[in-house]
């Protein structure tokens, strides 16, 4: 009969998941993690308090040095009230990265700080900067966190001290006179009076309890860093409602993108498949046709046929090749600069394209953009009666700009149903803006502002 193999017991997982702790992978990367930012935690509120203490020393009042001025006090908290969010984002940047490069936690960044213009505009974004003051709230909330880390630095500081006193117990042993061996203190983490070894057997106990502190310490040390760990996640983030709002922008570029995908291989098939189909039929009647006379009352029905049915052909043919073109234009394969220029040698009026993207934007991006420049390119081409359209693309921060604009009669306005009102929305859909100066008497200038990926 075959012995069935069956798991350890449970409470022996336990026992050896307990005793092999402290030399574990995770131990090690969380005791390296609370060496470093557990006197950080300290530090950040002992500077604070340093520095009010520095500007109340330092304001003019009494000449008694331990008189503190309350004003040089309250001149210092505004400086940090103002500075606190921007020193608060640094250091919350450096703990995602340590927490990511030790812990494996990775949380995104929070949206970066736009800045104004001027004092005001600069003071005010950070007096409202929502993400920054969250880092203020975790800098705070770590103050009583480091102080549990340094506790749990400190177990395992005094089990390898413990775990040790036997090896160098006897170097540190004096010897007055009349007494053969001096005690020698034993560190503890306990917060209890403290006790003497005076014999080497005393040594053993103490060396027992420092492995009893060692296994400890990384159940300590984990308690510690999850709690830092939740801090991070939920304040050094972007945020329940950013992080949602990232979430939906995500989905919806990449419902953009497969849906932009999906066009260009029905274009691909409209081309490859029923175009060529109908362009061999349409060759074939031509064919047929030619060799059809007109002789006899019935050749002549059959040829007029053949005729109709070559005629519906072609009609048929440039009719697919409309549709295959707006729903996805084949030039746009070569970049949008090159569609434009396509664009503008087949305009009535003379056109001047100008191009400047050093990086090319998405296909969905590009797609709208090509066909935002036709409606446009129409429009004035049909009510503009411009001399000269002039079309600039650029890519100035970090957006796609597309600018046309014309010399005609201007008073293009989205409630007329040109076109403009359909543009805003197709834009709209990707987050971009629409900008149209067209007074009476003209010239129009639209302005397309969209993001270079959906």
């Amino acid at each position: 009969m075959s012995a069935v193999a069956t798991d350890p017991p449970s409470a022996g997982r336990t026992l050896t998941a307990f005793v092999t702790a402290p030399f574990t992978r995770r131990a090690r990367a969380e005791l390296s993690y609370l060496v470093v930012v557990a006197p950080i935690g300290i530090a950040v509120p002992v500077g604070a308090l340093a520095f009010l203490m520095i500007m109340g020393f330092l304001a003019p009042g009494p000449a008694k040095p331990e008189n503190v001025s309350f004003a040089g006090v309250a001149v210092g908290a505004v400086v940090l009230l103002v500075l606190a969010t921007r020193l608060a984002r640094r250091l919350g940047s450096f703990h995602r990265r340590l927490t990511a490069r030790l812990l494996g936690e990775r949380v995104e960044e929070p949206p970066s700080f736009r800045p104004g213009r001027g004092v005001l505009g600069r003071l005010d974004p950070r007096l409202r900067d929502g993400a920054g003051w969250r880092a203020v709230a975790y800098l705070l909330l770590r103050v009583p966190v480091a102080v549990l880390g340094l506790y749990a630095l400190e177990y395992w500081v005094t089990g390898l001290a413990n775990l040790s006193y036997p090896l160098w117990w006897g170097l540190f042993r004096n010897h007055p006179p009349g007494v053969h061996l001096s005690p020698v203190p034993f560190l503890t983490p306990l917060r209890t009076r403290p006790f003497h070894i005076t014999t080497y057997p005393g040594t053993l106990l103490v060396c027992a309890a420092g492995a009893a502190s060692l296994l400890v310490a990384p159940w300590v040390s984990r308690a510690v860093v999850l709690a830092d760990r939740w801090l991070t996640r939920n304040l050094l983030g972007p945020g329940r409602l950013t992080q949602r709002v990232r979430d939906l922008e995500q989905t919806r570029a990449q419902a953009v993108d497969d849906s932009a995908a999906l066009l260009r291989r029905l274009e691909r098939d409209l081309h490859d498949g029923a175009q060529a189909r109908l362009a061999a039929l349409a060759m074939n009647l031509g064919l047929a046709k030619e060799k059809l006379g007109d002789d006899g009352p019935e050749l002549a029905q059959i040829r007029e046929l053949v005729e109709a049915a070559h005629q519906g052909a072609k009609d048929a043919l440039g009719e697919l090749r409309d549709l295959a073109r707006g729903i996805h234009p084949a030039i746009l394969d070569t970049g949008l600069p090159d569609a434009l220029a396509g664009l503008a040698l087949g305009s009535a009026i003379p056109v001047e394209v100008t191009t400047d993207v050093p990086d090319r934007p998405t296909p969905a991006i590009e797609t709208i953009a090509y066909f935002c420049a036709a409606e446009l390119l129409a429009n004035a081409v049909k009510h503009s009666h411009a001399k000269t359209i002039t079309i600039h693309l650029a890519e100035p921060n970090g957006w796609l700009l597309l600018t046309v604009a014309d010399d005609g009669i201007g008073g293009a306005d989205p409630a007329r149903g040109t076109g403009l009102s359909g543009l805003t929305h197709r834009v709209g859909t990707v987050d971009g803006h629409m900008d149209i100066a067209s007074p009476p008497g003209g010239p129009t200038r639209v302005s397309i502002r969209l993001p270079p990926h959906a």
